[in-house]
């Protein structure tokens, strides 16, 4: 099937300008899909990209955008927390609902799922939610910056180095990844669930999907990727995780 790709922008929950790109297939959708890429990562890496032109190619209207300060969004990710970005996923519905289809699907790719897995409750015309390498909890997101989680309590800020960039990380974040309780979200999603990981997943461990999968309440399937990476680098497990979600 042929797929189209369309840049779009819209406001996101800071008032900033996000990008976004949407996938669309040659025909009417089955349905419209919102995708959430991982923790200081884009639109366009490779997995968002694949799985998203995948799941068009099956029929599929996909969502990908930037989260404010990320890719090419406006604004500034020192300001963003994780609370933030669910707040940026409400609003990226919201202009899904205005502009063409409210989202029935949410798909969000490592701390991305942690974010749909949180934002599902405000999106009523959701009907299922799928994580892909998910923690159980945002604040495992700390242990890449470990570090220097005393210098920004200590400071209010610190310049740390994520995939070959540097990000300031500030105190707000850190506090607002403590406080979120993800486990009552996920208890209370009332959606199915389908849950992706990899065994070998060395950033987010394979327990943290025991963990959420042991949350969440029936239906919900849990769909390993064998010899996967976290970041889903290799084409053929990107095209296995879309295959699965189009089924």
């Amino acid at each position: 099937m042929a797929v189209r790709s369309e840049k779009l922008t819209f406001v996101g929950s800071q008032g900033d300008l996000l990008a976004g790109r949407f996938d669309l297939p040659e025909g009417p959708p089955i349905a419209t899909i919102l995708f959430a890429h991982c923790f200081t990562c884009s639109k366009d890496t490779f997995a968002a990209a694949r799985i998203a032109g995948a799941l068009a190619q099956s029929g599929f209207a996909v969502l990908r955008f930037d989260f404010t300060g990320l890719g090419s969004s406006d604004g500034e990710f020192a300001n963003t927390t994780f609370s933030s970005n669910v707040d940026d996923l409400v609003a990226a519905s919201d202009h899904l609902r205005m502009k063409y289809s409210a989202p029935a699907i949410l798909v969000g790719h490592s701390l991305g799922g942690a974010a749909v897995l949180a934002a599902t409750s405000r999106v009523p015309e959701v009907k299922a939610v799928c994580t892909i390498g998910a923690p159980d909890d945002p604040s495992h997101v700390r242990h890449l910056f470990a570090a220097s989680t005393e210098e920004i309590a200590i400071t209010g800020e610190a310049e740390v180095a994520l995939a070959g960039r540097t990000f300031t990380i500030r105190r707000a974040f850190l506090e607002d990844v403590a406080a979120v309780r993800l486990a009552s979200s996920i208890a209370q999603l009332r959606r199915p669930l389908l849950l992706f990981h990899s065994p070998i997943d060395e950033i987010v461990g394979i327990d943290c999907a025991g963990s959420i999968y042991a949350a969440a309440k029936h239906p919900k399937s849990f769909v390993a990727i064998d010899g996967a990476d976290h970041l889903l680098t290799h084409r053929e497990d990107a095209v296995f995780v879309s295959g699965v979600i189009a089924a």
